[in-house]
């Protein structure tokens, strides 16, 4: 690995630690996520529909207008700190997830509706993250049994 590459994981291991406000049910979910997605700092990859997947969790554009709208600030702006800011693209996929989270009230799910709105792309995506997740917390990662409470703040 590169030392640019290193330090970019590097600050987005930092990024994803605050971004998980101590509970590690929250931050090992952001590293399946991460290392799913695998994007970078300064990512825009294209998609077929015309949208883009930007910065290290691969945010998709489409959600520019709503943060826009949830923060008060400039679609511009939103789309360049998604884009170049590690941080502000780890506390957005941490609010997708939140209120995948608050609206299903199913980890699972949540997981899910992080990638699609559709059921099976769902399922698959969700499949996926729990492999990534067992390769890097291991085959216990989901062990001991933890009641998730959903009283994290939404907000970015």
């Amino acid at each position: 690995m590169s030392k640019h590459r290193a330090a970019q994981e590097q600050l987005i291991g930092q990024c994803i630690k605050a971004a998980s406000g101590h509970h590690g049910w929250l931050e090992k979910t952001l590293w399946g996520l991460r290392d799913q997605e695998g994007g970078w700092i300064g990512a825009k990859i294209a998609n077929r529909d015309g949208s883009h997947d930007l910065g290290p969790l691969q945010i998709n554009s489409w959600w520019i207008s709503k943060f826009a709208a949830a923060t008060g600030k400039p679609a511009p702006s939103i789309r360049w700190w998604l884009t170049h800011d590690a941080c502000f693209n780890v506390s957005a996929a941490r609010w997708i997830f939140l209120s995948g989270l608050a609206l299903t009230s199913d980890y699972w799910k949540a997981v899910g509706t992080y990638h699609s709105p559709t059921a099976w792309r769902q399922r698959r995506y969700a499949l996926s993250v729990a492999a990534r997740l067992r390769k890097r917390f291991g085959l216990d990662v989901f062990k001991p049994r933890q009641t998730i409470r959903i009283k994290e703040r939404t907000e970015l």
